[in-house]
This record gives structure tokens, C-alpha cells and sequence, in this order.
């Protein structure tokens, strides 16, 4: 009779339906049982349809009872996993979590991680609950910023555990990989892990779980507008043509899934030299405030390039929590009391369309 291990190792042959993935490491395998009558294999499918439940257990039925010394192969399937893992019909609320709020940018690199962090510090500081979650999968840089590292716990159930610093409960799929490690995923992945982080999460109660959002409009930003329900999205720019472009994109796309939009903010409004105090716009000025006032959504603040801000981020204390009387700290609490009486209001209607 074959080891478990050896089993483990044939099973790894199998693909997931569809997929270049094998269900090994898709995390399917929960249980190899060897006895005198034969092999049970436990599975803990994570899709709910049937058919290709089915088809990977008739998969497994043939690789296993191939195996030198099997005389006889069951496969167990078990269904409470399978309906804990399978996806939402339609947005459905986090229990204990009281607000989501999306931050996202058209494009990359306007500061939108930045702003996520110190929005979410200074939520905090105003005495609210808050949990933040890096839902960049291909780019996770809250780790860096809140000088983080080592895997999240998990309880017995298999829920993770997020980590706790500066007051908050954080996730990022960047502490679950090793540093410089690509990821290259496809749709069905990406949806898998970001349900894992919604719903196998202990997040408790909280008041505001904000979202850091990749760049753009993909996979990603669709799978979070599927699954869970926003109270909004707040926007980051820069005053640059170019990124405004990419703006009107993140705006169609709250309006297309009925999400929302709290605001613009513009990061990197100016530059103030901090010996002489000459203010230069390197990137223009004033840009997002006037796309916002255009299409008729909220302004939420303008925020300089301050190099205070970039050295507090790259040494994993953002601004917020390293000096909270800074001015750029004191515009991260004004922003984010914006925010929070956006939400209040709960300006659901009037937002025009972008041609």
C-alpha cells in the first residue's frame, strides 16, 4: 500500500477543470486515510458546481486506484467546505464590518497605497475600528509600508488570522509569498483569494475595512464589486493630464456596478521646498479638483509631495502613526473626517455619467 505522501504526489498530476493549476496545490486535498479496505481521499472542493466536482473525482478515482497496491478507491467530498468556499450569488456583507471603502486609482503609481495607509491611520486615530486589506495581488506594498512580515495565523477552522498594528487588523497577500516572488495568476485564482480574504478572515467588528486596490479596472476590482457591498470608492490622481485620463475609467467603472463614489483626491498636488518654502507643480496643479467639480463628484483634499511622506512609507511607519502633528497628517485626518461624512450622507444618486 502507498504512502499518503505518495498519493499526494500522484494526485499532483491532476488539473484543476480548466486550469494549469493541480488541485494540490489548489488547497482540494483535506485528507488521505489508508486502511485495510483501501484509500479514502477527502475533498474540499472550492466551487460549488457539481459538474466539475464530479469530474475531478472521477479523476481522482483513476489516478489513485492506479496506484501499485490500491484495490480500492473512495472519495469523500465535504459538502459544509464546499458551501463555506463557494461564491456569493451577489454581494454579501462581512459579518461585524460595518463600511467598505475601495481606494483605487486609474493607473499606477500616483501614491494610492499611500493614501490607502494613512487614510486608514487616521480613521483609526479618530477612534473608529478599522481593518485594511491589500487586495494587489501582483503589487503588494502595504507590507513594506507598515512593516510587516511572517505569515498570518489561522485558527482551527482554517480562518485567518490578520495581523494587528498601529490599532488596525491588516491582511495583504504580500505577507503569504516571499519577497520578489512574481505572481502569475488568471481570473479564478485571483477570485479565490480575495473570497478567502473576505470570508475566511477573522475580521470581528470593525467599523471600516478599506481596500487598497490594484491599478485599473480588471479582474479584481470586478471580483470585489461581485462579492461584497461598498459604501464607496475614493479615487487618487495626480494633477497630470495623463492620469486624469486613467480617472474617468475608475469613475465608469464605480457607476457601471452601482458602487458609490465618495471623492477625488489629488496626491502630489505640488512640491514645497522645505528650506526656502517655493512651492513648485510639478505635475500641474489643481487638476483633480477640477475633474471632480466637472462630473460632479466630491473633492476630498489635495496632498503635496512631501518627502516626509515617501521616507515615513518606505520605513513601515506611515506619516500618520510617525508624527501625527506633521501638517501632511493633519490633511490625512481632514480627508478622512471628508470621507466619513460622505459615507453618512450617503450620496447615492446624481453622479453623471463621464462621455
Amino acid at each position: 500500500m502507498p504512502k499518503p505522501q505518495d498519493i499526494l504526489e500522484e494526485l499532483k498530476r491532476i488539473k484543476y477543470p480548466g486550469l494549469s493549476r493541480d488541485i494540490v496545490s489548489f488547497g482540494m486535498i483535506k485528507d488521505i486515510e489508508i486502511g485495510s479496505s483501501g484509500v479514502n481521499v477527502v475533498l474540499a472542493p472550492t466551487t460549488a458546481r457539481e459538474d466539475v466536482v464530479a469530474q475531478i473525482r472521477a479523476q481522482v478515482t483513476a489516478v489513485v486506484g492506479s496506484m501499485d497496491g490500491v484495490a480500492n478507491v473512495e472519495v469523500s467530498v465535504t459538502a459544509a467546505e464546499a458551501q463555506r468556499r463557494a461564491p456569493q450569488a451577489g454581494p454579501a456583507e462581512i459579518p461585524g464590518v460595518r463600511h467598505i471603502v475601495a481606494v483605487a486609482s486609474g493607473k499606477g503609481g500616483v501614491g494610492k497605497s499611500t493614501v490607502a495607509a494613512n487614510l486608514a491611520l487616521a480613521l483609526a486615530r479618530a477612534g473608529h475600528r478599522i481593518g485594511l486589506l491589500d487586495c494587489d495581488i501582483y503589487g503588494p506594498s502595504i507590507p513594506i509600508m507598515l512593516g510587516l512580515t511572517g505569515q498570518p495565523r489561522s485558527t482551527e477552522d482554517k480562518r485567518i488570522l490578520p495581523h494587528e498594528k498601529f490599532g488596525m487588523k491588516i491582511l495583504s497577500f504580500g505577507l503569504f509569498v516571499e519577497d520578489g516572488t512574481p505572481i502569475i495568476w488568471r481570473g479564478p485564482m485571483l477570485t479565490k483569494a480575495l473570497t478567502q480574504f473576505f470570508r475566511d478572515t477573522v475580521w470581528g467588528d470593525l467599523d471600516y475595512l478599506i481596500l487598497d486596490l490594484p491599478p485599473g479596472t480588471g479582474d479584481v476590482q470586478l471580483t470585489i464589486t461581485q462579492q461584497v457591498p461598498l459604501a464607496g470608492g475614493v479615487i487618487v490622481t495626480t494633477p497630470a493630464d495623463v492620469a486624469l485620463l486613467d480617472v474617468r475609467r475608475g469613475v465608469k467603472m464605480f457607476q457601471q456596478v452601482k458602487a458609490p463614489i465618495l471623492g477625488v483626491i489629488e496626491n502630489m498636488s505640488f512640491h514645497e521646498c522645505s528650506g526656502c518654502g517655493h512651492r513648485t507643480e510639478l505635475f500641474g496643479h489643481g487638476g483633480g479638483e477640477r475633474f471632480a467639480h466637472e462630473v460632479g463628484i466630491p473633492f476630498l483634499g489635495a496632498l503635496p509631495l512631501v518627502r516626509a511622506i515617501r521616507e515615513a512609507g518606505d520605513g513601515g511607519t506611515p506619516i500618520v502613526a510617525a508624527d501625527p502633528d506633521h501638517p501632511q497628517s493633519h490633511a490625512f485626518v481632514a480627508i478622512a473626517a471628508r470621507v466619513v461624512a460622505e459615507i453618512d450622507s450617503r450620496p447615492q444618486v446624481g453622479v453623471p455619467l463621464i462621455h
